[in-house]
């Protein structure tokens, strides 16, 4: 999986919402679309989005279905903006050996 398709489904605003929502316990459908401007189908269809991209669980209880946050699916997005702090560390740390240099 590449963080191209963690990007996508986080870009869009209601799908992070209902990521978000899954922040601190899993919840069912009904319980997230409770709490979204959206009907129960359409996060449902979010939901989905976001399990493609990695980023939630599912699980059957009973006749209910649990979702949770996967948090190994934020690795690929993590990794990926860690390249961009090492080179912005890499390149504060080059700006002080040259001010060092030159004073």
């Amino acid at each position: 999986m590449t963080y191209t398709k963690v990007f996508g489904a986080l870009a869009d605003p209601t799908r992070r919402h209902i990521f978000e929502a899954l922040r601190d316990e899993p919840k069912s459908v009904q319980q997230i679309a409770a709490t979204q401007p959206v009907s129960r189908p359409a996060v449902s269809q979010h939901l989905k989005v976001l399990q493609q991209a990695h980023l939630v669980n599912v699980e059957a209880v009973g006749n209910r279905r649990l979702y949770s946050i996967k948090r190994e699916g934020l690795e690929v997005l993590r990794s990926y903006l860690d390249n961009f702090w090492s080179d912005a560390l890499g390149a504060y740390a080059a700006e002080i050996t040259r001010q060092m240099n030159t004073n």
